[in-house]
């Protein structure tokens, strides 16, 4: 991408909601004293923050590709709050054992650790990359024997919100800007990550889950996506012409999304794996 298209507030809008999946991810990880922990596309870093009060006596590392969320979990990992509160230890160094996580910017295709790693997390990141499933195959052969893959991705990629993103960019109005935009069919279906994983000498574990999010206020689900799923859109369209899109995007969403008396239920299907490396023998 031609810039840093992340902006840490505005993703961090629902962050309870999307803390839950990352939540429900590592409750299945038995990992029990790893050495080494890392958060593959970390963004603003308080899950990873959360890896290391898991697993205090590991060294945790998460990166991510955008600038802009290394930044903000630098600073949040530097205060008080955020590394674990008032009687955390500032006198154990960034990146040891047992220390605050290391954050560095970094790229999930062309990422290599410079060890092996005991416990491998990435939370809502894959669908990003067309060629995850090879990257996949990268982790499995960075892990240790008896090492942990644990990662989430959207499955919502034929869902209404979805589909009226790409009808909206094939119309007449959109076409000339947008026609050649398409994020459909990106992840696979957890059967076929079970196969791979199978296949790498890992023992996986694949499910999925629909979470009923309630969203409140006006254009909920138009706010949700504006931290995710337009990100690349917004960052192919000048100020105004964002402002037409989204004008035109809000219709179709209120018309698939009606909001009820308590909040408007938006429905969002996530798909989890979690592999251990098998040992060898």
């Amino acid at each position: 991408m031609s810039r840093d298209i992340w902006d840490p507030a505005t993703y961090a809008r629902f962050a309870d909601e999307r803390s839950r999946p990352f939540h429900d991810l590592i409750a299945r990880v038995g990992a029990d004293k790893p050495d080494y922990v890392v958060d593959a596309g970390c963004g603003t870093g308080e899950l990873t923050l959360e890896l290391a009060r898991r697993w205090p006596g590991a060294t945790v590392e998460g990166f991510d590709s955008s600038p802009a969320m290394i930044a903000k979990a630098r600073e949040l990992s530097l205060t008080p709050s955020g590394a674990g509160g008032a009687d955390a230890a500032p006198s154990v160094a960034v990146g040891a054992p047992g220390g605050l996580p290391r954050f560095t910017v970094a790229d999930v295709t062309t990422w290599r650790p410079d060890r092996r790693v005991d416990v491998l997390v990435s939370n809502a990141v894959l669908q990003w990359v067309p060629s995850h499933r090879d990257v996949l195959e990268h982790w499995v052969d960075a892990l240790n024997p008896g090492g942990w893959l644990a990662f989430q991705v959207p499955g919502n990629f034929n869902a209404p919100s979805h589909l009226a993103i790409r009808e909206l960019c094939r119309s007449p109005a959109w076409s000339e800007r947008l026609g050649d935009f398409d994020r459909g069919g990106i992840v696979a279906e957890p059967g076929d990550y079970l196969d791979q994983l199978a296949a790498g000498g890992c023992r996986a574990d694949a499910w999925e889950t629909t979470y009923i999010h309630v969203l409140q206020g006006e254009n909920a689900v138009l706010n949700w996506i504006s931290g995710t799923a337009l990100r690349p859109i917004f960052d192919r369209l000048t100020d105004d012409e964002r402002g037409r899109f989204v004008a035109d995007l809000a219709e179709s969403l209120d018309r698939a999304y009606p909001a009820k008396e308590y909040g408007t239920p938006f429905p969002f299907r996530r798909i989890f794996v979690v592999a251990r490396k098998e040992d060898l023998v």
